[in-house]
């Protein structure tokens, strides 16, 4: 069962991660589809952007990074190089990450240092010298950390903690069997076959509904079961080998243990091919079919829906939204062949758990991830359990956190700066000669219903319901997904609750939500080399205020557009004005298209559309913000007195947030399965774009990094 909060998903500036948050030794699909939430008003013509004083801002603070650069390389020809190249050649990947971002990862390891601190402190249960418990839950949080760093225990115990799963498993001998054991995995959180959650409905944005979707690879996307390319094959040949020495460590014997890896592959193949390709999963109106329970029935009828609804606290269920049928179907296939299912169903609960046994499977779980990402070390325990409990108990942990780094007045000062980029997406709008009277309307209409979250809730989850026993780790942290999937299924029928997080407070990240109409900057980014109280106003538009203009523009971006500002799905373009979105959108695919990555492997520009709209637009609304803001305040110089002026050092503060070094097999994986695109294409892409670029840096046109005027993409 997956936790999310919209059937638009949230369209997240970078992501995180592709494999299980704790201990990233599995290799199971956590497919998160990126895809992004307008209204129609009057035809009168929109009135003027009201004009932005200039801003005071403090001088000195954090600036660019002058250490990093290369500059032998001419800024003309590859910007990111320019900006990040010294770097990069001189930043070894660490053997426990399969990527190294300057600012994500960099700033992220000094957040879980943070959360370490208070968790140890929470386990010593306030003993600690110096050491204060972290709120509320903390009792909860020592107990689920000791639990966690306990490999004594957990070597202890073995696989005996597993045995109730495995038990619940060999009962499936016919449909009711069946039905009754997939209920109660997904009652705790394990993922079988499919997924059952909750979202907005799509239609009606002001309530909640059920949705079933697709679900149970254990590999990340369709595509690595069906091509039949040489690293597809290779990657398939290891994942068969992994299937069987996970079957081997559960005490089959070498024989049936490769028959049984056998019967996995076939059964997940087969689920793949009915999948939706993750392009068309962008699509929110391909994945929206709100129908009556009994179409489930149609689609899989020896699958007893009514008891499965039934049996995990939804007996009254009369309709939900069924992603993709053509799925449900193939599910409805396995009917019969019990013993095949429960091999299928045992494979899926150790995948699923494999993070809290023995170090046996820990490590044969990490030999997958390290075909799929080339990281050669698994992270050390402590960074896996401070995720952990991240990723269960975010609003309990971060408590602290939030109010420790961001606090009030930064809060206040992050928040004055969305409205900045905002008052530049408003003269934009109106700037636009695309866009007919009503469309314009209706986008300005959509921008200022936005709703904006900045730093951490003004309302914390309650967590009283989550019982943690320390010492059993296993128990604890399906209790957490239990709790989680209980809290996700009891919203069914009811209003959206609009005040909740998708993403905790130390999260080193950002997000916009279609179906809430939201932006979210989380506590965790609103910090070096993002922002600072008293950065140059330059560079903090650079970093952070590209952030929010990336945000922003996801409410305007190929999927974004088809929602209204309530969140509702439905067409609020006019035919002309929605014609001329999709022509140059197409110029944006085209463009990233043509990119290629490892030689001769090519992005695709269809997939990462909606992130690179992002970026096009969220670099062009910061630099406006930033000129508007900082007008008439004289340029400074760099640290060691290099000539920059602030233009130059806006576009220097952007491209240095996405230094970054990537092992090849990331960056495979990460073309195949993310809608971002690599990191360099991130920063000389949408730079080839921005005329304030080339005037910046006084490139010539014929510059690679400048892109013919004929050629030039300008969307937002």
């Amino acid at each position: 069962m997956r936790t999310r909060r919209s059937p638009a998903a949230s369209l997240a500036l970078f992501s995180v991660s592709l494999t299980p948050l704790f201990l990233a030794a599995a290799c199971g699909s956590s497919e998160t589809v990126a895809v992004a939430p307008m209204t129609t008003s009057t035809t009168a013509p929109p009135a003027a952007a009201p004009a932005v004083a200039p801003k005071e801002w403090k001088s000195g603070g954090a600036g660019i990074d002058e250490s990093a650069m290369d500059t032998s390389v001419d800024a003309c020809t590859d910007f990111y190089q320019y900006a990040c190249g010294t770097w990069i050649k001189n930043t070894v990947i660490p053997e426990d990450q399969s990527r190294w971002y300057r600012s994500f990862d960099v700033l992220h390891e000094k957040n879980e240092t943070k959360l370490k601190t208070v968790l140890e402190g929470d386990a010593a249960s306030g003993n600690a010298p110096g050491v204060a418990p972290s709120g509320a839950y903390a009792k909860k949080l020592g107990d689920y950390y000791a639990s966690c760093m306990d490999e004594t225990g957990i070597e202890k115990a073995g696989t005996a903690p597993l045995r109730p799963y495995l038990a619940e498993i060999a009962k499936v001998h016919d449909s009711a069997s069946f039905t009754k054991t997939v209920a109660w995995f997904h009652e705790r959180g394990v993922r079988m076959f499919f997924d059952l959650d909750s979202e907005q409905d799509s239609k009606d944005a002001t309530q909640e509904i059920a949705v079933v979707s697709q679900g149970g690879l254990g590999l990340p996307d369709r595509d690595y079961y069906l091509k039949d390319d040489a690293k597809s094959k290779d990657i398939q040949a290891k994942y068969l080998e992994h299937l069987e020495r996970t079957f081997v460590l559960l005490g089959e014997p070498a024989g049936k243990a490769r028959a049984d890896a056998l019967t996995v592959m076939r059964l997940e193949t087969d689920l793949a091919k009915a999948s939706m390709p993750r392009v068309d999963r962008r699509d929110p109106v391909k994945r929206y079919h709100k129908v009556p329970v009994a179409d489930l029935t149609t689609a899989a009828p020896k699958f007893l829906w009514t008891d499965y609804f039934r049996d995990v606290g939804q007996p009254q269920l009369a309709s939900l939204n069924v992603e993709h049928i053509d799925f449900v179907g193939a599910v409805g296939q396995l009917d019969g062949h019990w013993a095949d299912v429960q091999t299928y169903m045992k494979w899926r609960a150790v995948d699923d758990l494999t993070a809290y046994l023995p170090k046996r499977f820990v490590d044969e779980g990490f030999k997958m991830k390290t075909v799929l990402t080339g990281a050669p070390k698994i992270l050390p325990r402590w960074k896996r359990c401070v995720r952990e409990i991240d990723h269960k108990m975010g609003e309990a942990l971060g408590q602290t956190f939030a109010k420790e780094t961001l606090g009030d007045e930064g809060k206040a000062d992050t928040r004055q700066m969305v409205v900045d980029i905002e008052d530049s997406m408003r003269a934009d709008l109106g700037d636009i000669s695309w866009m007919d009277d009503k469309s314009r309307q209706a986008a300005l209409e959509k921008l200022s219903k936005i709703a904006n979250k900045i730093g951490y809730p003004d309302h914390w989850r309650d967590y009283d319901a989550l019982v943690i026993s320390r010492g059993k780790l296993l128990d604890d942290a399906v209790a957490g997904s239990t709790f989680e999937a209980k809290r996700q299924l009891a919203k069914i029928g009811k209003p959206v609750d609009r005040g909740e997080w998708d993403m905790s407070p130390p999260t080193v990240n950002a997000y916009y939500n279609a179906s809430m109409n939201e932006m979210v900057f989380p506590a965790g980014i609103l910090q070096l080399p993002y922002y600072e109280r008293g950065m140059k106003p330059w560079v903090a538009f650079g970093g952070i205020g590209m952030v929010m203009g990336h945000e922003l523009t996801h409410g305007f971006d190929d999927e974004g557009r088809q929602f209204d500002g309530d969140g509702n799905l439905r067409e609020w373009w006019s035919k002309g004005v929605s014609d001329e979105f999709d022509k140059r959108a197409d110029c944006v695919k085209k463009q990233y298209d043509g990119y290629t990555v490892l030689g001769d492997v090519h992005l695709n520009g269809k997939l990462t559309l909606g992130e690179n709209l992002a970026d096009l637009g969220g670099i062009k609304l910061a630099y406006n913000s930033m000129e508007r803001a900082t007008a008439g305040v004289v340029d400074a110089p760099g640290p060691t007195g290099r000539s920059f002026n602030k233009e130059q050092q806006f576009f220097l503060g952007f491209a240095q947030g996405w230094c970054a070094r990537i092992r090849d097999e990331e960056v495979r994986l990460r073309v195949n399965t993310d809608p971002h695109s690599p990191a360099q294409y991130r920063v000389n892409g949408p730079l080839s774009n921005v005329p304030a670029f080339a005037t910046a840096f006084s490139c010539k046109e014929g510059s690679k990094m400048i892109r013919p005027a004929a050629d030039r993409c300008q969307v937002w």
